[in-house]
């Protein structure tokens, strides 16, 4: 069986003015693959060889592309874990020339996780489609490419939905979108923090449960998407996906799986 993979950029992330940490898409789905025992490849691109050295210590295969900034960002929680955030530094965005092309064309679904918009540029996108199921996150589809407080657009290019087989999104950034049904993604992922998913295919709407654990939540919305999309190549449906990937995210905040 080939593969899966996770492709994105590292982060920096300030938590509540605590000393910064690794962060980033690749970063927490590698944790929960690793925890899955799931045969994966994780591909980065950060501008610090230090962050591609940490993220090496989880023990998958990886391929690290080095270059600009790293992107950087600095957040809180509130009571309820309603997270404010903010951009702090851009990382340069992935181009067709720099993809490690002879490894990723051993992976057949790919999680493609942009912390900003145009975290890829199109002609790197089309390729990465090709031959592959994509899991998007779609936080590269709303989330503005500039410094200050995040800001969510709702208008989007929709032409790039034309290749995702999967669509993953925040409740806040599905809000921004708006009508999630008229998008023409085959399966959507909505995570709505510890209350609920919610999972959205042509066969209709379906919630599934999330246990709530009193732990920093971060990287919990990655740890799902990847496992939604591992349980899926592994040949479950998407409301046993979900369940499954449910489970382990509890597990992973709890301090069980690693």
């Amino acid at each position: 069986m080939r593969p899966l993979g996770v492709i994105g950029h590292l982060s920096r992330d300030v938590v509540a003015g605590a000393s910064p940490r690794i962060g980033g898409g690749p970063w927490h789905a590698a944790r929960a693959l690793r925890a899955l025992r799931h045969d994966a490849i994780i591909f980065a691109k950060c501008g610090e060889r230090g962050l591609g050295q940490e993220l090496a210590t989880l023990g998958l295969p990886l391929s690290v592309t080095l270059g600009g900034e790293t992107t950087g960002f600095s957040f809180s929680y509130d009571a309820d874990g309603v997270r404010t955030m903010a951009v702090d530094a851009l990382g340069e965005p992935w181009n067709l020339a720099e993809l490690p092309q002879s490894v990723l064309r051993r992976v057949a679904w790919l999680h493609v996780v942009p912390l900003l918009r145009d975290d890829f540029d199109a002609d790197a996108f089309e390729w990465l489609a090709r031959d592959r199921r994509i899991l998007l996150d779609g936080q590269g589809l709303v989330r503005r490419r500039q410094l200050g407080p995040l800001e969510l657009a709702g208008s989007l290019d929709r032409s790039l939905l034309r290749h995702v087989a999967i669509l993953k999104l925040a409740e806040e950034e599905a809000e921004a979108v708006g009508d999630v049904h008229e998008l023409g993604v085959p399966e959507i992922l909505i995570t709505r923090g510890a209350r609920h998913a919610t999972i959205v295919t042509r066969d209709g709407d379906e919630d599934v449960p999330v246990r709530a654990v009193d732990a920093d939540p971060t990287g919990a919305g990655d740890a799902f998407a990847t496992t939604y999309l591992a349980s899926r190549a592994d040949g479950h449906r998407p409301a046993s996906a979900a369940r499954r990937a449910a489970a382990l995210v509890s597990a992973l905040l709890a301090g069980r799986a690693q």
